[in-house]
């Protein structure tokens, strides 16, 4: 596996940051981000499980962000090590409680950088215990167009 330098992968995390901010302000959809990976990547997800090139990626990103389009995903903080990042960010839910603060739940996300601005792995973690305690607590409640898990057939 070849070494990236840290400003090459920099260069990527930031145009994955910038879809994902097109992404919340609704300019263009989170499938977008697809194109941040290679024909052959792997993706994993908690609820909807492994999906492995960019095609079933982009797939899984327009079904399962499907009736989410109220919620954003702010980033934390990120880290770089080698050709690995790590994401903190927020699955964060419409509205805020009465202090102010919001209804949201972290995430952690690991991506492995393959060159020419692609990444070949992204595993997201998240507690769905959690983010289901928010979920009844913020009163959110899905429109007709979500999608869950079991109602995807790939």
């Amino acid at each position: 596996m070849a070494n990236f330098s840290r400003e090459e992968i920099q260069r990527a995390l930031d145009a994955h940051r910038r879809i994902n901010a097109r992404a919340d302000a609704r300019e263009v959809g989170r499938e977008a981000l697809a194109e941040m990976f290679t024909e052959d990547a792997t993706f994993i997800d908690p609820a909807w499980g492994r999906f492995t090139g960019r095609e079933d990626i982009r797939r899984f990103m327009r079904d399962s962000m499907q009736g989410l389009d109220d919620w954003s995903f702010p980033v934390m903080w990120t880290l770089i090590d080698g050709n690995r990042v790590i994401i903190k960010h927020m699955n964060r839910l419409p509205g805020q409680r009465p202090d102010g603060t919001y209804y949201e739940v972290p995430i952690i996300s690991t991506l492995e950088y393959a060159g020419n601005g692609k990444f070949s792995y992204e595993e997201d973690i998240l507690n769905m215990a959690h983010l289901t305690e928010v979920i009844v607590e913020s009163g959110w409640t899905p429109g007709p167009d979500m999608n869950f898990p079991e109602k995807v057939v790939r």
